[in-house]
């Protein structure tokens, strides 16, 4: 192996680290960070967004592990919500296919990640840190979990998921916490469980499509478990109020720099 790729899969592997830290610590499933970095490496738009799914499945199953360790995984919600949308991955892969510049899925998953942080940063200003001892998404007129939400956010979000390649967890985080009023750390919780359900047919088809670029992929998984162990420990941690600002923080920032940068790209 040449000098020059040794490079290029250390730094994959940095990539796949940090992508893991915020997999674990925002339930985000990674590519957010992942992405871009890849087509920085040399991945075309639809190889980024193909190459990020095989290491978003291990860094979200280990981020669950920690959390369930802590009680703070509501695993109906996450079954749920994955369940449904998983199979809206599938149609949104399958659209990211037929998009005439990919370009646009990378200006668009830049906007999608600056309404999501700042929606769940606006948040923060009024979120309480003993939260966590709220019942999860449960609609107040009744004290029953309100399922058809819980499916309906899990089908958006994972069509983002196969569109974009981002994990889910940029749609459920904020829909979670705003829509369903769910404690941010067990919010993240339940998307990691979400996100790890939609990587599997987003991983299938996109692998069936061509667009992986297997030796980055299998790289950042290398770098995305510890991180994904540093992050939720972290969250673990953490209070509410915390875990939202860093959301909306990193989130707003990633997209700003990202959106910039594959905009100047459709102009060039």
């Amino acid at each position: 192996m040449a000098l020059s790729e040794l490079v290029v899969v250390g730094a994959a592997v940095a990539v796949g680290f940090g992508s893991g830290v915020l997999s674990g610590m925002l339930g985000i499933g990674g590519a957010a960070v992942s992405t871009p970095a890849v087509r920085v490496l040399g991945a075309t738009p639809i190889e980024a967004v193909g190459t990020t799914v095989p290491a978003i499945l291990p860094g979200a199953v280990t981020g669950v592990w920690r959390y369930h360790r802590a009680g703070l995984v509501d695993w109906r919600v996450g079954l749920w919500s994955g369940g449904v949308g998983a199979f809206a991955a599938v149609g949104g892969a399958l659209v990211a296919e037929s998009v005439g510049e990919p370009r646009w899925l990378m200006v668009a998953t830049a906007v999608l990640m600056l309404v999501s942080g700042w929606s769940v940063a606006r948040a923060a200003q009024g979120a309480s840190h003993h939260a966590d001892a709220q019942a999860s998404g449960e609609d107040p007129r009744t004290g029953r979990t309100s399922w058809w939400k819980v499916g309906g956010l899990g089908a958006v979000a994972g069509f983002v998921a196969g569109v974009l390649g981002v994990g889910g967890g940029i749609v459920l985080l904020p829909a979670f916490t705003r829509i369903l009023g769910i404690p941010a750390r067990r919010a993240v919780a339940a998307s990691l469980v979400a996100v790890a359900i939609f990587s599997v047919p987003a991983l299938v088809t996109h692998a069936l499509n061509g667009n992986i670029d297997w030796a980055l992929a299998l790289a950042l998984a290398v770098g995305v478990v510890p991180g994904a162990r540093l992050g939720s420990r972290l969250t673990v941690r953490a209070s509410d109020r915390t875990v939202r600002l860093a959301f909306g923080v990193v989130i707003g920032l990633l997209a700003v720099i990202y959106g910039l940068a594959e905009f100047a790209g459709l102009r060039a």
